[in-house]
């Protein structure tokens, strides 16, 4: 009877993954629609000496709590969509597709391989849920906050939202009292951190493949970007022809890592240079770089009245900060606020930062560069120029690459010839194309002046120090005459 019952239980647990009349959908703009699937909880019924088979919804016990639902508002993109209106979408959708094509992305290489690489059960409800909560630990304004933010009110801060996804999971699952085995809770964690500063190096022993599906530290191929590239490029009303669906469906674990077919080399580049062109293009917008300045520069004026940074090592704390802390400064009546509200109110009047110039640092000066500040623009000015303050400039240094600075990270992703060889290799580009980017990384200098009246002193501040820098104005156009002599 009782192996009856196993066999009852197992074979109703196949039909529940299989009939998503079990399942929780949400439909999504990007994926179509996304299931939740549920879990099964095996109880014993002892009067009858059976067992009955319990459908949880697993994954939408961690949906639908607080602080899961504050990442919808978080914006994906932080400010861009002041400069590019459609980019509102938010962490709490992309968390959603990342948890569905984690789910796409084992379900495939287990019914490729599925005998030689053995995937369990437990392996597939892990990578699912690291990628649901990848993001549950994101503060305000995207990346803005940690990299920028922080790094400003708390000298040097390495605070990352990764170490604070972390530290969520672990809360949500106390303060909610969701029963999790222990070994799986540990090894989502470790899936969070795998792309991370802190992820561990020597924790993961077997079946290293599955903590590079939702962040990838070891070549940065992950279903992450997967999702956020063609999201974003959707929301901005870019196109897209990068295609994830061909990687996805055609990956194989070899050696325990996710290795691609060779022909798939020119795809994969595509991935890379995409991210890289949504950077240049909308993630470091020379106007959403002006706004985001701005941003920094009225959240560090509030920070002793509001101690914005206090609650970033409790969770119980920072859950309660989002997007809506800009609202809060704008429309607050204190008079401790009133010059992060003026500043507020320039983004909102559209008075912005205004951008006078950029120059890209020649290759050879990158590996040893030094970061400009408004002091080095300042002390650039000749006598009889408009006098300057360094209050008066923002600096700006923005890096484009292809996630692995001026290294390549094709050279570290190994290819297989078809699915009949086991043999995995590396490829150069010269293999390929002579078309590929001989450079990885562009590093691009701009400088803002905060007030109008003074581009065209900041602008000529800023020829100096090139000419006396490099011995040429290293920008590509001239500020135009129009924007100096505004007044």
């Amino acid at each position: 009877m009782g192996t009856n019952g196993n066999e009852e239980v197992t074979s109703l647990y196949s039909l529940s993954c299989r009939d998503r009349r079990f399942s929780k959908h949400i439909h999504d703009n990007v994926h179509g629609n996304i299931y939740l699937d549920p879990v099964p909880l095996m109880i014993k019924v002892f009067l009858e000496m059976t067992f009955c088979l319990l459908l949880m919804q697993f994954f939408l016990q961690f949906v639908d709590t607080e602080q899961f639902q504050r990442l919808r508002e978080l914006k994906q993109l932080g400010l861009t969509h002041m400069v590019y209106p459609g980019a509102v979408h938010s962490r709490f959708e992309h968390s959603l597709g990342v948890y569905w094509l984690a789910g796409e992305a084992v379900h495939t290489v287990q019914g490729h391989q599925g005998s030689e690489i053995n995937i369990e059960r437990n392996d597939i409800r892990t990578v699912k849920l690291a990628g649901l909560l990848h993001d549950v630990g994101h503060g305000p304004f995207s990346h803005l906050f940690e990299r920028e933010f922080l790094p400003r009110v708390l000298n040097g801060s390495e605070w990352s939202h990764e170490d604070m996804s972390v530290k969520m999971i672990d809360y949500i699952v106390d303060a909610h009292h969701i029963e999790i085995d222990s070994a799986i809770l540990n090894n989502v964690k470790e899936m969070v951190l795998a792309s991370s500063a802190n992820a561990s190096q020597n924790t993961v022993n077997e079946k290293r493949f599955l903590y590079d599906i939702v962040a990838n530290g070891q070549n940065g191929i992950d279903v992450d970007k997967f999702d956020y590239i063609v999201r974003d490029s959707r929301a901005c009303g870019l196109g897209c022809n990068f295609q994830f669906q061909r990687l996805l469906e055609t990956m194989r674990v070899m050696g325990d890592e996710i290795c691609y077919r060779a022909k798939d080399y020119l795809t994969v580049h595509k991935l890379f240079a995409t991210r890289a062109d949504l950077h240049r293009t909308v993630y470091t917008h020379a106007k959403v770089k002006a706004i985001e300045l701005m941003v920094v520069d009225a959240l560090t004026l509030a920070h002793g009245e509001l101690s914005i940074s206090a609650s970033i090592q409790e969770p119980a704390k920072f859950w309660k900060l989002d997007d809506s802390i800009l609202r809060q400064i704008e429309t607050s009546d204190k008079q401790e606020l009133k010059k992060a509200r003026d500043l507020v109110l320039r983004i909102r009047r559209r008075d912005l930062y205004q951008f006078c110039n950029e120059f890209a640092v020649p290759k050879d000066k990158q590996e040893h560069f030094k970061d400009i500040t408004p002091q080095d623009i300042v002390c650039s000015q000749k006598n009889g120029d408009t006098p300057l303050n360094e209050e008066d400039i923002s600096v700006s240094i923005v890096k484009i690459d292809l996630t692995r600075g001026r290294s390549n990270p094709l050279e570290s992703i190994k290819f297989f010839q078809d699915y009949e060889s086991d043999y995995k290799f590396p490829m150069r580009d010269e293999r390929i194309s002579h078309l590929l980017p001989a450079f990885c990384q562009d590093m691009i200098v701009r400088v803002y002046s905060k007030k109008p009246e003074l581009v065209g002193a900041v602008s000529k501040a800023f020829e100096n120090y090139q000419l006396k820098t490099y011995g040429m104005k290293a920008q590509v156009h001239d500020t135009p005459e129009k924007k100096k002599c505004r007044v």
